[in-house]
């Protein structure tokens, strides 16, 4: 019998094992998925806990709900992937062998790689919400905050959904001011970034959303360490920023596992084809998701696109064809502005976002690059798509190639 692994059961990992099995027969095919616990987290939820829109019960349900019949989901850390040997040896100390490797194993935020970040005041009034558990603790916190200097840094590039930040930003000046605490509140955005995203185009439009918001952008700002006794967090040009509330995002990593297998870049991501997604490692493997070296958003809806690429040369490689299908890069992304209302970008490696409408040419129902009602409920109803489609991998009517239909330059 043939064996296909997937390691991380998150996202990526979850929607290829659904997809695989509806196509690999049983009787000749064994697939086996692994993550380190049982529980599956709707990671875009995460931005909506610190504001009481969502409740951590919400957007955590069990990994096993989502995984289809006849898998073998395998709870346990990955100790070391032995490529030469077509093995994996997990930390419960069982050993996996393969035929075929999909590697989904993410990518985490890692406070302890800022000098000073973790201390004393570790939330207390320096929180992240790149966690269920950070989310959780600044909700509790925001309850009872009277107003100050909040500053959101993000410490380095790539991050998991880099409009995630821009949109905690827009809702929390919508939050201060649903409190009537808005003019108590100074707001500073401070990114190592040159602006405001990683497209010009969308970073102008985005720069020009903070400003009407009375955010403060501060640009090209590389932490080198947080002060926690003042208060304050430092360049590695000896540039500060003071705060009395610091919302950080660490530096994102791909897994421990990756470092010890030897095989990642200097943060643990995975070196993968942009547009085959076959791993760089060895032939046998490939990459999904926010684990890989690609310069692609770490988004979500990049592991849907990837995934649907990826589930045609997987197919292919089992067959021992050519790889044709190819990944473009193509990422979107609902931007919730604040006030029920929010933006839509939609991109790939080569195209800036434009304006438009998606994913009907003139139609939409969505509007792309302009803020509306419109947008902010295909955002909020998302979630649904993600527990009840996504996830199961059906098909969804997006195509993972980027169109042009709609769109304006």
């Amino acid at each position: 019998m043939k064996k296909l692994l997937i390691l991380g059961a998150g996202t990526a990992g979850t929607m290829m094992a659904n997809k695989m099995a509806h196509v690999l027969p049983r009787d000749d095919w064994q697939i086996t998925i692994v993550d380190r616990d049982e529980s599956h987290h709707y990671q875009p939820g995460y931005l909506f806990v610190p504001f009481g829109i969502y409740s951590p019960q919400e957007i955590v349900k069990p990994r096993r709900d989502y995984l289809p019949r006849g898998i073998d989901l395998i709870v346990s850390g990955i100790d070391v992937i032995e490529p030469d040997a077509n093995r994996v040896r997990l930390q419960n100390g069982r050993v996996l062998t393969y035929d075929f490797l999909v590697i989904a194993t993410g990518a985490r935020p890692v406070p302890t790689q800022t000098e000073g970040m973790l201390g004393d005041k570790w939330r207390k009034n320096i929180f992240d919400f790149y966690t269920l558990d950070g989310a959780a603790a600044l909700a509790r916190h925001l309850k009872h905050w009277e107003g100050g200097r909040l500053v959101i840094n993000i410490v380095e590039m790539p991050i998991k959904c880099p409009v995630a930040p821009l949109e905690f930003s827009f809702l929390a000046d919508w939050f201060f001011t649903e409190q009537g605490l808005r003019s108590k509140v100074e707001i500073d955005y401070v990114t190592p970034l040159p602006g405001a995203f990683t497209k010009p185009k969308a970073s102008v439009l985005l720069g020009d959303f903070l400003d009407q918001k009375n955010i403060h952008l501060t640009p090209d700002f590389a932490i080198g360490r947080v002060d926690q006794e003042n208060n304050k967090i430092v360049s590695w040009d000896e540039r500060e920023v003071p705060y009395d509330l610091l919302i950080t995002v660490p530096t994102n990593m791909g897994d421990e596992s990756i470092a010890r297998s030897g095989f990642g870049d200097e943060l643990n991501f995975i070196p993968t084809d942009k547009q085959t997604l076959r791993s760089k490692v060895k032939d046998n493997i490939f990459v999904l998701g926010d684990a890989t070296d690609l310069p692609a958003s770490k988004a979500g809806s990049v592991a849907h696109f990837q995934a649907d690429i990826l589930f045609e040369n997987l197919l292919a490689a089992i067959d021992e064809r050519p790889l044709r299908a190819r990944y473009d890069g193509h990422a979107n992304c609902f931007i919730e502005s604040g006030f029920n209302k929010g933006l839509l970008i939609d991109f790939n490696y080569e195209t800036e976002p434009l304006p438009g409408h998606y994913p009907l040419p003139g139609v939409g129902p969505f509007s792309l690059l302009q803020e509306t009602k419109m947008n902010h409920y295909g955002k909020m109803m998302f979630r649904w798509v993600y527990w009840n489609l996504l996830l199961r991998g059906a098909e969804l009517p997006i195509e993972a190639e980027m169109s042009m239909a709609g769109k304006r330059p």
